[in-house]
């Protein structure tokens, strides 16, 4: 079953298909202490790497439309409306038998996240879920990497890219995590994404992606074999884009942050995905779209979790 929660006819230029999760923040008041007590607070979220991303697509101006999956519960119905509350378009389907897809996020002092996920409901995309007539030239195409890593849900990704370049449409996939990443093996992963035009990946990604993992910008350069143009995100380095077409790497900083100032990682790099895309389908300069990025990252990293 699919809920339209806008209508039909709107706008939506960039398509980002992917998980919806409920975050549980824990940010952990020191080191985890196993096998006993470890202080901290604890608060729930939107979340889900690709909702993020339409999330702040939407909170920043820019039309969006979300296909994803989710629970017949609370969270769900919760799930959907903060997303309409910002201004994303959607199109759920509703498992009556999975929960809601929810992470578990463990934040420690400095600010970086780790995460125990639970699909749920997330995986019952199928390809036949797929809002086929929002598919059409001139809009842009993001997946997240979370739905090709995930077996339930890879059909429905690896449709969603072709049915996408025979509409003629731009696409970008995030890789979105290392670890899985690693499990199922960067040949597959690279040959179930085909050729996207974009790919965003960290610096983490990157390296399990191309075995180079010393050297970030030569692991960009070395994706650009693969598709057009490749982003890898640093952290508090910053970005580096290669586009294959040009021949030209371009690196840009991370903005600065204050003392105290970086408080939780999750979601920066959604938020960053959210930033440059808008600003690449606007054709800004690239330099200023990376920058456009790397501020929104500075956004979410200054509060707690990964919306707007």
């Amino acid at each position: 079953m699919v809920l339209p929660l806008f209508p039909a006819d709107a706008a939506a230029p960039i398509l980002v298909i992917g998980d919806l999760m409920v975050d549980v923040l824990a940010r952990l008041e020191g080191q985890l202490v196993a096998a006993s007590d470890s202080p901290g607070r604890i608060t729930m979220r939107g979340g889900g790497s690709a909702a993020n991303t339409a999330a702040w697509l939407a909170a920043t101006g820019n039309e969006a439309l979300f296909v994803g999956c989710v629970g017949d519960d609370l969270p769900g119905r919760e799930a959907a409306e903060l997303l309409r509350a910002v201004g994303v378009r959607t199109a759920l389907k509703v498992d009556p038998s999975r929960p809601t897809g929810t992470v578990v996020v463990l934040v420690d002092p400095t600010g970086e996240r780790t995460m125990v996920p639970d699909p749920g409901a997330n995986s019952a995309l199928t390809p036949m879920d797929l809002p086929k007539d929002e598919f059409v030239p001139g809009r842009h195409l993001h997946l997240s990497g979370y739905t090709i890593l995930n077996p339930a849900t890879r059909a429905a990704g690896v449709a969603a890219l072709e049915l996408a370049r025979r509409r003629g449409m731009t696409t970008s996939v995030d890789v979105a995590s290392a670890g899985p990443l690693a499990a199922v093996g960067p040949d597959c992963f690279l040959d179930w994404i085909g050729d996207p035009f974009m790919l965003i990946a960290n610096r983490d990604e990157a390296a399990v992606l191309t075995g180079i993992d010393d050297d970030p910008v030569a692991a960009t350069r070395a994706l650009t074999e693969l598709c057009d143009q490749v982003v890898v995100k640093l952290g508090a380095d910053g970005v580096v884009r290669h586009d294959s077409l040009l021949d030209r790497t371009i690196r840009v900083p991370a903005e600065r942050l204050g003392p105290g100032e970086l408080i939780d990682t999750t979601g920066a790099g959604d938020a960053f995905a959210a930033g440059y895309l808008a600003a690449w389908m606007r054709d800004e300069d690239p330099e200023e779209a990376l920058a456009a990025g790397c501020r929104l990252a500075a956004r979410v990293i200054r509060k707690v979790g990964g919306r707007p």
